[in-house]
């Protein structure tokens, strides 16, 4: 498995189905975070993913990108509650699991009227 394809299986598993039952699969027990509102490690992100979790998020990838050990997702994140944020999330890849983690969020873009017509995603 590619170290994208890696990242995809998560998304789909973890992030869209709500479902931390194979971290171990994905995720070192020493996973270093970046974003300051989540702790790092594997217990960390169980932690943060309580909270979030039950904001009902669903990803939609627009956009998806490997070089070497560095996989980054820029990504459409819909809230049950109609906020919409845009994503990109950055991973570095250690034996074939997610090992560190930066993100860069932009939120409420639902909120938000381009002053073009390029549509925000």
């Amino acid at each position: 498995m590619t170290n994208k394809e890696l990242v995809l299986k998560f998304y789909d598993e973890v992030f869209n189905n709500w479902d931390i039952s194979n971290l171990d699969n994905y995720m070192k027990d020493n996973y270093i975070q970046h974003n300051p509102t989540a702790p790092s490690g594997k217990e960390g992100f169980v932690e943060f993913t309580k909270f979030f979790f039950s904001l009902k998020p669903h990803m939609d990838i627009i956009h998806i990108g490997e070089d070497g050990d560095i996989v980054y997702v820029f990504f459409k994140c819909t809230l049950e509650n109609g906020a919409i944020n845009k994503v990109c999330d950055i991973y570095r890849i250690e034996d074939g699991k997610l090992a560190e983690h930066w993100d860069v969020v932009e939120h409420n873009v639902q909120d938000i009227v381009p002053v073009h017509n390029n549509g925000l995603f």
